[in-house]
């Protein structure tokens, strides 16, 4: 593991606490990053690939540390890691990491039947099994600065046609951190939900992408039976994506859960997430019914 740390100089940073936010090459983990780094956090900025390490560097904010390589779709990667962020910690003074921020990921378009099953399963390794191997690995570090564990999702206990790969990845990171809040008790480690609805990111336009290619791979007849549901769902999107929140929103409801003596086990944030959370107050089967009402 190539040390970007030798792109900082050394300060008696003792007064800070140490977090790790996973995903910060673009969107809502660099929004998190830079403004945690901004307000005396020092964060430990993962991304898998080094050109986007080295642009973190450019910034030069000397609290705002690349880390480099975390694929969460490779375990091995935990251990180079898990080094790196000990000895930048020594080096600070810092005792143990404060928090981890789960926020890798991606997601696709496409209906189940027509799923691509190696992008869904690289989506299970980085928004499930990964951040799990990274808990197992980190939980002593947060243990020790009496830390906690914040979770970037989506609301995701609704039924959502076509997004299969994001939501039931959310809804099992959801199970995760309701269960780590149980588990972690005794410790008093907090392990927080943060909720969000339509977020500014780059990710819409990589997603239309990866849609349209997906069609041209398509069997015809297969896409054809859902050409008109896509296309209605496109159009939906294209709306809401005018009137999605920007990122630093999110970061500041990160900082506000970090920083909070007794911080709120879910937190929301962005456009639309008030709807959702009002309808998860609703039965399943009512909230099965107007959804399928509404895509008829």
């Amino acid at each position: 593991m190539e040390r970007m740390e030798k792109a900082f100089q050394s300060q008696n940073n003792s007064a800070h606490r140490a977090v790790l936010v996973t995903g910060c090459s673009s969107g809502i983990g660099r929004a998190i990053a830079i403004y945690l780094a901004e307000n005396d956090f020092t964060v430990f900025a993962a991304v898998r690939k080094k050109e986007d390490a080295e642009n973190l560097a450019k910034l030069q904010k000397p609290h705002l540390i690349p880390t480099y390589p975390l694929d969460l779709t490779n375990l091995n990667h935990l251990k180079g890691v898990l080094e790196f962020v000990k000895e930048a910690l020594d080096n600070r003074a810092i005792k143990g990491l404060y928090a981890i921020i789960n926020n890798a990921g991606g997601g696709s378009i496409a209906p189940i039947e027509l799923l691509d099953l190696d992008k869904f399963h690289m989506e299970l390794q980085t928004r499930i099994l990964g951040p799990v191997a990274l808990l197992q690995s980190f939980l002593p570090l947060i243990r020790e600065a009496r830390g906690r564990i914040l979770w970037i999702a989506t609301p995701a206990l609704l039924p959502s046609p076509y997004l299969t790969d994001i939501h039931a990845c959310d809804f099992a990171v959801n199970f995760i951190a309701r269960t780590l809040k149980i588990e972690l008790m005794a410790w008093n480690i907090p392990s927080i939900l943060i909720r969000c609805g339509g977020i500014k990111t780059s990710s819409p336009d990589r997603i239309y992408r990866i849609l349209n290619e997906n069609i041209k791979k398509w069997p015809k007849e297969n896409y054809e039976l859902y050409a008109g549901a896509l296309e209605k769902t496109r159009k939906e999107f294209e709306e809401f994506d005018k009137k999605r929140t920007d990122p630093t929103e999110v970061a500041k409801v990160v900082y506000k859960a970090l920083i909070g003596k007794k911080p709120k086990r879910r937190y929301r944030v962005g456009y639309m997430s008030g709807l959702a959370a009002f309808l998860e107050l609703f039965p399943q089967t009512m909230v099965d019914y107007i959804l399928e009402r509404r895509n008829k």
